[in-house]
C-alpha cells in the first residue's frame, strides 16, 4: 500500500517562495525545499515530478503572491494604478530576489507583461476606461500615462533591486509620484482633477 502524502502542495510552494525571497532563485531546489519544510524529497517529487514542475508552479505562485500585495480595491483607479507602482518599488526594496525573479527574467514563465499589450489586457481595459472617466482624458492619453509611469517605476525598481540606486522608500515614492504627475499633466489633465497622493 502506498504511503499517504502528508505534505501539501501549498506547504511546498510556500517553502519554495520563502527560499526564493530570502536566498534567491538559484537557491531553490528539491533538497533546499525539503530542508526548509523538514521532510524528505519524496513529497516534492510526488507533487511536482521534477524540478521543472516545481519551477513552473513556483512562478505562478510567486505572481499570485505579488499580485495580492499590489492590489488596492479603490473606486479611484488613478490611485489604484499608482498604488500598484509603489508596491512594485516596495517589492524591489524589501524583496529584491522576488522582484528579480518576476520582472528581470529569472522566472521560467518569461516576461511578465508586454508594454504594447497594456491596452489589450482585460483587467487593464477596465482600469484605463475608469481612469479616462475620472480624469477627462481619452483612452489613448491614459494608455500613454500608464505606459510611461510603468516604465519609470520599473526603472527605479530595477536599479533598487540590483543595488545600483539606494535611497529611502519615501524618496523613491516621491520620485514616482512626481513622475506620474508630470506624465498625466503632459497628457492635458485639468490640475483640479489630479488625485491626492500617498505621503
Amino acid at each position: 500500500m502506498a504511503r499517504k502524502v502528508t505534505i501539501s502542495r501549498e506547504v511546498i510552494l510556500e517553502a519554495a517562495l520563502k527560499i526564493l525571497i530570502r536566498d534567491g532563485y538559484a537557491a531553490v531546489n528539491v533538497k533546499t525545499i525539503a530542508s526548509e519544510i523538514g521532510c524528505s524529497t519524496q513529497p516534492i517529487v510526488w507533487h511536482f515530478e521534477n524540478m521543472e514542475g516545481v519551477r513552473n508552479a513556483l512562478s505562478e505562485y510567486a505572481r499570485e503572491y505579488a499580485a495580492k500585495k499590489a492590489f488596492l480595491d479603490s473606486q479611484n483607479k488613478v490611485e489604484s494604478f499608482e498604488y500598484l507602482g509603489r508596491s512594485y518599488v516596495r517589492m524591489a526594496i524589501k524583496e529584491p530576489n522576488l522582484f528579480k525573479f518576476l520582472y528581470l527574467g529569472e522566472s521560467p514563465m518569461g516576461k511578465p507583461y508586454d508594454l504594447k499589450g497594456i491596452a489589450r489586457d482585460k483587467k487593464n481595459k477596465e482600469m484605463i476606461s475608469k481612469i479616462a472617466e475620472q480624469t477627462g482624458l481619452n483612452e489613448e492619453q491614459v494608455i500613454r500615462f500608464v505606459r510611461n509611469t510603468l516604465i519609470y517605476s520599473h526603472g527605479i525598481a530595477t536599479m533598487v533591486a540590483t543595488g545600483v540606486f539606494k535611497g529611502t522608500e519615501k524618496e523613491m515614492m516621491q520620485m514616482i509620484n512626481d513622475a506620474a504627475d508630470a506624465f498625466i499633466l503632459k497628457e492635458g489633465i485639468d490640475p483640479k482633477k489630479m488625485p491626492k497622493k500617498e505621503k
